[in-house]
């Protein structure tokens, strides 16, 4: 455990991040301490003009916001829902799976990672079609929000990349509106309408959340776990021999290089932490992509990518306690079904040239993967 100058505590053993996770703290910034260093950091750059993704998602509330918001969401997620998901998945990984092999060298980022989740998260959402490419570089600026931010021009840049994204989400719902259906935003406008639960810009973070988060963490998850097969044949040979290992390979690949790298949450009063203690209104960063690499829990192998590593499904990567993700499920399908058909159709996929990644701390992940298919 490490208290950074900039302010926050920050965890990194499995044992601490898990406890922090399921502790049930508070995650609003109105709990952080008057004195806090972050707080005064964030205030001088950001002063009120917090991004509003930020400010009203449930990603950024407690109970019984939380709760409520939490419940409502959590109705497009259930396991049927994801299973009746099953064969569009199937159908758009096999029609990127078709254009990557006419073309032979491709960046699986552009080819698969990226507009498969797009794909999915906009269908569950019914949202009319868009700007795939300026809603991904505007996402790209507004997640930057989730880590320290100390450049006045980056918070420029996040502040007017939020104005931007809320704006467009603002259309999609008046025309949603117009267009009712059976999908997710019909199913939070119409509670917002009834007076249920969502207010006019609840309504339009929690729809941003569900953009945003519906695909920055799987592009992340396909893109890293790809490189990490590409770097590792004997791995990639084992996945290709062995399609039932899919599920658990998943698995293995959000441990061994998690899509999100942090988490946080907010002390309401003091807390021992391995002997320390941290007092009331601390902002403490629990490390995920630390805790899946400890080998106090992993073993002395925890640094190795294995496909067959019995427990890996107990990695953080998907948070825990409250605010475990919502969408864990739906990626876990996308992954497994994207990383199956991936390897039975091109059995010698390889590295075709560097790899570059998003210069992200948190969602941190590859932006372009050239590969050739064999």
């Amino acid at each position: 455990m490490h208290q950074h100058p900039v302010g926050f505590w920050l965890l990194t053993r499995y044992e601490d991040v898990s406890w922090l996770l399921r502790a049930g703290l508070s995650v609003e910034d109105r709990n952080l301490a008057e004195s806090s260093p972050f707080r005064m950091m964030q205030e001088a750059m950001y002063g009120d003009r917090l991004p509003r993704f930020d400010a009203r998602s449930m990603l950024d509330r407690d109970p019984p916001d939380h709760t409520r918001l939490r419940r409502l969401v959590a109705k497009a997620f259930t396991p049927r829902a994801v299973r009746a998901l099953r064969p569009h998945v199937v159908e758009l990984v096999d029609g990127m799976l078709d254009a990557m092999g006419r073309a032979r060298r491709v960046d699986l980022i552009e080819s698969l990672a990226f507009p498969l989740p797009f794909a999915v998260i906009a269908k569950m959402l019914g949202t009319p079609s868009s700007d795939h490419e300026r809603i991904r570089e505007l996402t790209g600026v507004v997640v930057r929000s989730l880590e320290p931010v100390a450049d006045p021009d980056l918070v420029s840049a996040i502040v007017a990349a939020d104005a931007e994204l809320a704006g467009i989400a603002a259309e999609m719902i008046a025309w949603k509106r117009e267009n009712p259906a059976d999908d997710l935003l019909t199913a939070l406008i119409n509670a917002e309408d009834d007076g249920d639960v969502l207010g006019e810009e609840e309504l339009i973070a929690q729809t941003l959340l569900l953009y945003i988060a519906g695909h920055e963490t799987t592009v992340n998850l396909i893109g890293g776990g790809a490189l990490a097969l590409l770097r590792d044949p004997g791995q990639q040979a084992l996945l290709r021999d062995d399609p039932g290992l899919v599920a658990n390979a998943v698995e293995e690949m959000l441990r061994y290089d998690s899509p999100v790298q942090a988490s946080r949450r907010i002390t309401v009063e003091p807390v021992t932490v391995g002997g320390v203690e941290i007092p009331a209104g601390a902002f403490v960063m629990a490390s995920l992509a630390s805790a899946n690499r400890d080998e106090r829990f992993w073993g002395p192998d925890a640094g190795a990518l294995r496909l067959n590593r019995e427990n890996a499904r107990q990695h953080v990567s998907f948070g825990a306690g409250p605010h475990h993700c919502l969408g864990a499920s739906l990626a876990r399908m996308e992954a497994c079904i994207a990383f199956e058909r991936l390897t039975a159709r091109f059995p010698h996929l390889s590295q075709d040239g560097e790899v570059r990644w998003n210069g992200r701390i948190n969602l941190r992940g590859p932006s372009h993967l050239p590969v050739s298919t064999g």
